[in-house]
């Protein structure tokens, strides 16, 4: 049974139709990726999901429940991380359990224990500024668990990440969504990206943007090392290019 499931889902913007009748699921412990070029429409998507912008038509359901226009039920992270350099990693990190009324030494421990998980120990007492690109968004990541343990919305996350960063958070969040049985709605412009991670790849495309095509990567993960060079890789990247252009 899909805990995520998006039905029939329009929304128009100034008389101009933006997504027109978009549908998809998710699965437990599942990565779906969102693949189209800009403005496609995948970002008023996810505010959708999020419940922060109502459809025109259409519905969102959450483990069987609709959830439409009802935003903190799925956690939504930015492609910027957005921690405040005022606050210790530990209490950025802690936010949304204080936003959901928990006392903060009870936020501060509830956090911390994830701390080893998420590869931050040593870090509750540092700033924001004090850590790498890629310990931010971990921190970030954990934050964003923390606001809803069950789904994960993530707009381009580790986009600003250098090559080398990328691939070892890469790694990194899939061990952690497998341990955590963590489910994943991950928007993204990058293709090597979308078939390292996903379980299925959604292609948006066109004006109003809808999904055109779903493609399902039969690869376990995380994918093995050598694989963003082998055949099937570049046969799988050669489908999704032939078939953007095909569809712009």
């Amino acid at each position: 049974m899909a805990v995520l499931e998006v039905k029939e889902v329009s929304k128009s913007f100034n008389g101009q139709e933006i997504i027109h009748q978009i549908s998809l699921s998710l699965k437990e412990g599942e990565l779906v990726s969102l693949l189209g070029i800009s403005g496609s429409g995948k970002t008023t998507l996810f505010n959708i999901i999020a419940g922060l912008s109502l459809p025109d038509e259409g519905k969102v359901f959450l483990n069987g429940a609709e959830i439409t226009g009802r935003p903190g039920q799925v956690s939504y992270m930015l492609q910027k991380d957005l921690l405040l350099p005022y606050r210790t990693v530990i209490d950025n990190v802690s936010l949304p359990l204080l936003i959901k009324g928990m006392k903060k030494n009870e936020a501060r421990q509830k956090a911390s224990d994830y701390f080893s998980q998420f590869g931050l120990e040593g870090t509750q007492k540092k700033y924001p500024s004090q850590l790498s690109g890629g310990m931010r968004q971990r921190a970030a990541l954990l934050r964003t668990y923390l606001f809803s343990e069950q789904i994960t919305l993530l707009d381009e996350p580790f986009s600003a990440l250098d090559m080398l960063t990328k691939r070892e958070i890469h790694q990194w969040y899939l061990r952690v969504m497998e341990q955590i049985k963590l489910s994943t709605l991950f928007v993204t412009h990058d293709i090597d990206e979308a078939i390292l991670l996903s379980d299925r790849i959604c292609l948006l495309t066109g004006k109003p943007g809808r999904i055109s095509q779903e493609i399902i990567i039969n690869k376990p993960k995380p994918r093995e090392k050598g694989f963003s060079l082998s055949h099937e890789f570049l046969h799988y990247k050669r489908q999704i290019i032939k078939y953007l252009e095909e569809n712009l």
